[in-house]
């Protein structure tokens, strides 16, 4: 009774700061807001306070934006107009925060590329992004050398070439960013006044993991209202915090819930180019990072480190990011010590998010959002209907596939591609003529004892990565979550393949261990008590390493195709767990065939 009176006066003292998050209105779409109004605001209160912090270097929100105006200056001397594309193709680094902002106080739309594409993906953002001008670092120059002659911006004088920390000469097919710099022009430039919330300010991509990346459209007002917002609820960010950010700033989680909610409160912000678990904790005691934005695959590496001295009494309180799976939950309150977490749930292209206010434990909180969930067929791939046709609406803790109501405060900008922004589309699901972005996600509701009345959310899977065997549905995530928990697993990746002569798809995870000393037996019993029958792995790869997009999502695609068939898998090992086998044994080409011409049936 006691622990419930306390949780009823925590949960009410949080209303401080959700009040002022529910009372804030967005921009309206012809006002004079957007990332640049907010970072010129900034500047002016905050001016001489740090900014960012970079490897050796230093800069203040007034040496930013003295930087900002001259390059926006040089980017309109040679042509760049408000609502025209430029391509920013380039790592972690202040040369992308110059450039990000620059473009953006032209009303110019910055087409932020993934870093790790080459190749068609890469000939492919650039092109639909019908760019002028694409600005780009060094240490990517052999990528986009790579594709020179199928892109098109032709001109050198439009493929604008930043240094980097090496002795590299600008190449001779491009042009050296900072020729035609003119240093006296470092005011506020007129142009800004002329760009409206309303306006694009960038195409993020999505990560490609199933087709060619897709392009959501980001306006100021979705920018302004999302950094705006996790400042107050989320992080409870101010001007005397210092946030950590290791994530790609090309995504939107590094880029709006990292980079632009300092901005809009004057915090400053460590920026790195990739993540290091090892050096993680040393340097968030040189910086004094107070805030943490991450993704769950960040925080795993980081739940597999060996203790170390820098972790303890570390000053991280407060984190904000996603994919935080249950099972790390509670490495980071009580052995790292995080006073405050805030997952958070959306995508890219989605019309509205979740966020966990009342800092409860495994949620990813709650939404102001029309949201339903609805019966889904895991084994057929769609939505349940009843006898008349209807989508069956989810009445207990059950998942089910979430569907977010499109309307006048739950806008759905999409893609820029019009076709893939429809196939997100469902209409008619509760009336005529209704409109629901489709998340193909499934979640579910949870219990999370008092919490203002408003039901709390879990992420479960997306709809393509469970599947059915047995007659009954496999959540990769939750399958994972339990196999991490076993000491010799390093980052379960789990996946269903399919058998010839069975039903539905065989369970199969992929991790990275040390095949010598790795003990199957334990192992095996672990599943067998972990685990009910029908989720328990068919098959495993110890694989040498496992491979994540750009946001550190592990990848699938590839490990579904290739399987267990040993032609495909290379030098990796795989194990079978035969029928009624009470351990599991390395796959041998006699025992491949046998599955394959069914002589073992699962």
């Amino acid at each position: 009774m006691l622990a419930s009176i306390k949780e009823f006066f925590r949960v009410i003292s949080e209303l401080k700061y959700i009040i002022p998050m529910v009372r804030y209105k967005w921009p309206e779409l012809d006002s004079n807001a957007s990332l640049a109004h907010s970072f010129q605001d900034t500047v002016q209160e905050y001016g001489k306070k740090d900014f960012l912090y970079f490897e050796d270097e230093v800069w203040t929100y007034t040496q930013t934006n003295e930087a900002v105006n001259i390059l926006a200056n040089k980017l309109l001397n040679e042509g760049v107009e408000h609502g025209d594309r430029v391509v920013l193709f380039m790592e972690n680094r202040p040369s992308f925060v110059i450039s990000l902002l620059a473009i953006n106080k032209l009303g110019a739309i910055g087409v932020l590329i993934n870093t790790s594409l080459t190749g068609a993906p890469l000939v492919h953002c650039i092109n639909t992004s019908d760019s002028k001008k694409c600005i780009f670092g060094d240490e990517l120059s052999n990528s986009l050398e790579g594709v020179l002659d199928q892109i098109n911006i032709t001109k050198s004088s439009d493929l604008l070439w930043v240094e980097d920390t090496n002795s590299n000469s600008c190449p001779e097919w491009a042009s050296n960013i900072k020729d035609g710099l003119d240093h006296s022009k470092s005011s506020n430039l007129d142009q800004t006044n002329k760009v409206v919330a309303g306006d694009t300010a960038f195409y993020i991509f999505t990560s490609g993991t199933t087709g060619v990346p897709k392009a959501a459209l980001f306006p100021n007002v979705k920018i302004i209202a999302g950094s705006k917002n996790i400042t107050m609820a989320g992080y409870r960010l101010t001007s005397e915090d210092c946030m950590y950010n290791c994530l790609p700033l090309y995504h939107s989680t590094g880029l709006i819930l990292g980079l632009c909610a300092c901005i809009q409160v004057g915090a400053s912000t460590f920026i790195k180019r990739k993540f290091s678990a090892s050096s993680f904790w040393g340097e968030v005691q040189k910086f004094n990072t107070t805030a943490f934005v991450y993704v769950g695959e960040l925080c795993r590496y980081l739940s597999f480190q060996e203790s170390c001295d820098e972790e303890k009494n570390n000053p991280i309180s407060k984190m904000v990011g996603n994919g935080l799976r249950p099972d790390l939950w509670d490495t980071f309150r009580n052995r790292f010590d995080v006073e405050r977490i805030c997952e958070i749930y959306g995508a890219s292209e989605a019309n509205g998010m979740f966020m966990n206010l009342l800092n409860k434990d495994q949620t990813i909180g709650m939404t102001n959002l029309d949201i339903k969930l609805f019966a889904y067929d895991v084994a057929e791939d769609k939505l349940k209907v009843d006898s008349d046709g209807k989508y069956i609406e989810i009445k207990d803790h059950s998942p089910g596939l979430a569907l977010m109501k499109i309307g006048p405060n739950a806008i759905y900008n999409g893609y820029t591609d019009a076709q893939a922004s429809e196939k997100k589309v469902l209409r008619d699901v509760v009336e005529d003529g209704d409109q629901w972005f489709n998340t193909g996600d499934l979640l579910k509701t949870m219990d999370v004892g008092f919490a203002l009345g408003r039901i709390h959310y879990q992420f479960v899977d997306r709809v393509g990565d469970t599947f059915r065997w047995k007659s009954e549905n496999v959540s990769t995530n939750e399958v994972g979550e339990i196999l991490n928990s076993f000491e010799q697993v390093n980052m379960a990746n789990v996946y269903g393949v399919q058998v010839p002569h069975s039903e539905g798809r065989a369970g199969m995870v992929a991790f990275n261990s040390d095949l010598s000393s790795f003990d199957w037996s334990a192992f095996s019993a672990f599943v067998d008590e972990k685990l009910p029958a029908y989720a328990r792995p068919v098959f495993v790869r110890i694989i040498k390493e496992l491979e994540t997009t750009g946001t550190f999502k592990l990848k699938k695609g590839e490990l579904r195709d290739e399987a267990y068939h040993l032609e495909k898998v290379k030098d990796d090992a795989v194990y079978v767990r035969e029928p009624k086998s009470e351990c599991y044994t390395r796959l041998t080409n006699e025992t491949y065939e046998k599955i394959n011409n069914g002589s073992i049936s699962f």
